[in-house]
């Protein structure tokens, strides 16, 4: 499940080693790469909850409890009250596809696993 949750996200070159980023040079910063940088966090807010509701009760057959997909978002590591895609260009803004079970909390930074989405 995960690796094919990474292949929707990734670039092909980009899955031999996931911190790899592309850089993007501050010139080419504009109002498409900001839509895009939207769309990236709906589409996987939508695989997010289509996958949750999807694997939930084989997690569970798994004896894995509380299955939970969801699109992460910080600054600097800080999860904050409405943090949203608006805040994108602020620096240490990140978001991610974050996945985890088993008596979690929405507080730990610590997940199961996670996929970057983007990074600035």
């Amino acid at each position: 499940m995960f690796d094919e949750l990474k292949k929707l996200f990734m670039d092909k070159q980009d899955q031999e080693a996931d911190d790899k980023y592309i850089l993007v040079p501050e010139s080419e910063i504009n109002e498409t790469l900001k839509r895009d940088i939207v769309k990236l966090e709906e589409v996987g807010e939508a695989y997010c909850k289509s996958l949750q509701h999807k694997y939930r009760s084989k997690f569970e057959r798994d004896g894995k409890q509380n299955l939970k997909i969801w699109v992460c978002r910080d600054i600097d590591g800080d999860q904050l009250p409405n943090l949203s895609s608006k805040q994108r260009l602020e620096k240490e803004y990140r978001s991610q596809v974050a996945i985890n079970f088993d008596g979690f909390t929405d507080e730990e930074d610590a997940y199961v696993h996670y996929i970057q989405l983007w990074y600035y």
